[in-house]
């Protein structure tokens, strides 16, 4: 088992994994979100969601200035809490200027086309929440509503345009080519490197098919059973390196750190 020490880092999706997939709550990893802080290991925050939602979440696990990687890897936080827009960033407008074109030919909406008190309704979160959600820089959450058939389609529609099309635990993604959970864990990566005497042994978990670039990055990796229907797929040679846990949610995250990590004396 791995010994919990400054080498150590954790890396974690947010919805269906750390948190849970109905209500948020992440009460069954607080103990273990105790037991990092208490070894100074970082809990580095992998998730679709903004920064604007991020960062008030890191106050609330205790995980604040902690790097974290925000839009499935749209945006990256090296160095604690970026200054946040009150307004949608401008590429973000540019996409949805994209997506408003092909919603002519597709059947789909977009956080943007939503009021906040609607993404609140069919998401579960609380108005402020949603409005934090829909303040976006590079990314955007979709409701697809047309035929499953079409969406190879509508991926190649997006390429032509400098986009491409991720499956998040609930919703789809589209951001710039280039994007993703795992390049940026990459970057992250990379960049903290260069100040650390040791290299990093890092542990992911996440429950979602966009969360499969980052697990494939990462020395461990903990899938979690989640809600998709696409089921998460690692490509990996190292199969005792990966574990598939029983737990859905916090659940699931706590029992993927027990599994891996040897309990402290």
């Amino acid at each position: 088992m791995l010994r919990l020490d400054s080498s150590l880092m954790i890396v974690t999706d947010l919805d269906g994994s750390l948190l849970d997939h109905h209500d948020y709550n992440w009460e069954a990893a607080s103990e273990w979100l105790a037991r990092l802080k208490q070894h100074a290991i970082p809990v580095v925050i992998c998730s679709s969601k903004t920064a604007a939602e991020i960062i008030p979440l890191q106050k609330r696990l205790g995980l604040s200035g902690t790097p974290f990687i925000a839009e499935n890897g749209a945006h990256v936080a090296l160095h604690g809490e970026p200054i946040l827009q009150n307004e949608p960033d401008e590429n973000y407008l540019a996409l949805c200027n994209t997506l408003r074109t092909l919603q002519a030919t597709y059947r789909f909406s977009g956080f943007h086309d939503f009021s906040d008190a609607e993404v609140a309704r069919f998401t579960g979160l609380t108005l402020a929440e949603a409005s934090q959600s829909r303040l976006r820089q590079a990314s955007e959450v979709v409701l697809w509503r047309d035929e499953s058939n079409k969406l190879d389609d509508f991926r190649i529609a997006l390429a032509e345009h400098g986009l491409t099309l991720t499956q998040g635990g609930r919703f789809w993604h589209v951001m710039p080519v280039g994007c993703g959970k795992g390049i940026a864990l990459t970057q992250l990566l990379q960049s903290l490197a260069q100040h650390k005497a040791n290299p990093l042994t890092t542990i992911g978990l996440g429950d979602g098919p966009n969360d499969a670039p980052m697990l494939e990055q990462v020395d461990y990796a903990v899938v979690i059973k989640g809600f998709s229907k696409t089921p998460v797929i690692l490509q990996r040679n190292d199969q005792q390196n990966i574990y598939h846990t029983a737990h859905v949610g916090p659940r699931g995250w706590r029992e993927g750190l027990d599994y891996f990590l040897a309990q402290p004396d």
